[in-house]
């Protein structure tokens, strides 16, 4: 057997003895099929799961900004409350009301 008693058996592009499958299936188009019916079901399972994964990630967006929002809030009134907490220690210490009470009874008597 040599290489020439190979390739006879195989058909040649250009060969016109043998029809072109490729040419003959663009001439004559296939009829629309429907989707079995199992197809059809998973393509609405993968629909429904894309659009649930999209309103998902959306939901976490909004709820990371949301968490973003209240971490500037929370540093902001922390800070807030550090210095009303001096503010109020000052007027504390400089006020004689708030001064012990033994030592004003003493300067009355």
């Amino acid at each position: 057997m040599s290489n020439e008693d190979h390739s006879a058996d195989f058909p040649l592009a250009d060969d016109e003895s043998v029809p072109n499958q490729l040419q003959e299936s663009a001439r004559r188009p296939k009829p629309a099929q429907p989707l079995p019916c199992e197809e059809v079901e998973d393509q609405e399972e993968k629909a429904r799961l894309i659009t649930q994964i999209l309103e998902l990630q959306n939901t976490l967006e909004d709820l990371s900004q949301r968490v973003d929002i209240v971490k500037e809030e929370s540093l902001k009134l922390s800070s807030e409350n550090q210095v009303l907490g001096r503010y109020i220690q000052n007027l504390m210490s400089s006020s004689s009301v708030f001064h012990p009470a033994n030592s004003r009874s003493a300067t009355n008597k």
